[in-house]
């Protein structure tokens, strides 16, 4: 980004952490990190190079703030932003500008990834989704999202949370699931690890092919005495039997040998 006076980043959390480090290799210009615990803030900060600031101290002028922190914090944090020409921002797929009031420029920039703790991601390739309710926020935005990722779309409200709700779909409830997955094995004393091939490999082939190919199992088949065995399985666990028969109720009105 070309602005002399940068980005201010607000929160120290798993996206900040990425975020940040992100903005440290493409070279942007990040002037501060602020955060409410303050060795984290210190410690983060340090690794990225750039001053800490707390959240109940002043805040250097900036042209971007930020905001990369829960939803639930947005429109708290956003007022502790001294009201100025500068754009705020923050990270949410799912949330309104509104929140930013009473901040004249409001944007969104949301990286359509899962973060974990871990090394620095990769956003090279990660779709970045930037909104703005002025051609200012927009035109910044879009300038700090190229710098990241070649992937960067404009989307507004609605079809972001359209687009957050399939993400929910795609990557939440997978990745619990698999979680569900090993713990049965854990609770028989099998190595929750045994799936670890086959989830790499479904995550591959439904990237090549398209979910509805790669798509197997008994639900599929119709094979009612395995959905049956495996119900009886799961008595002593009677939501994760709910989830299973619904689940396969879904996968036998979409795919199965009746399917329309």
């Amino acid at each position: 980004m070309s602005a002399p006076n940068g980005i201010l980043l607000i929160g120290t959390g798993r996206l900040a952490f990425h975020l940040g480090h992100a903005f440290l290799r493409s070279g942007t210009n990040l002037i501060g990190l602020a955060g409410r615990n303050a060795a984290r803030t210190r410690e983060l900060a340090l690794a990225l190079r750039t001053t800490p600031f707390a959240i109940n101290e002043p805040w250097p002028e900036a042209d971007l703030y930020l905001l990369a922190v829960s939803d639930d914090a947005i429109p708290g944090l956003a007022a502790l932003i001294t009201p100025r020409d500068a754009v705020v921002a923050h990270t949410s797929g799912a949330q309104p500008l509104d929140g930013l009031a009473p901040h004249v420029h409001r944007g969104v920039l949301w990286p359509v990834q899962s973060f974990s703790p871990g090394e620095p991601a990769d956003l090279t390739r990660t779709p970045l989704v930037v909104d703005g309710n002025t051609e200012k926020v927009t035109t910044l935005l879009l300038d700090v999202a190229r710098s990241l990722s070649g992937n960067v779309v404009r989307l507004p409200l609605e079809q972001r949370r359209t687009v957050h709700l399939a993400a929910v779909f795609a990557s939440n409830f997978p990745v619990f699931l698999l979680h569900e997955a090993q713990r049965l094995l854990r609770q028989e004393g099998l190595d929750p690890e045994i799936l670890l091939p086959l989830w790499s490999s479904v995550a591959r082939k439904a990237a090549l092919v398209g979910p509805g190919e790669a798509l197997t199992g008994p639900a599929r088949r119709g094979d009612a005495t395995t959905l049956q065995r495996h119900a009886d399985q799961l008595t002593h666990d009677p939501d994760l039997r709910r989830a299973y028969a619904l689940l396969s109720e879904l996968i036998g009105k979409r795919f199965g040998p009746h399917s329309a």
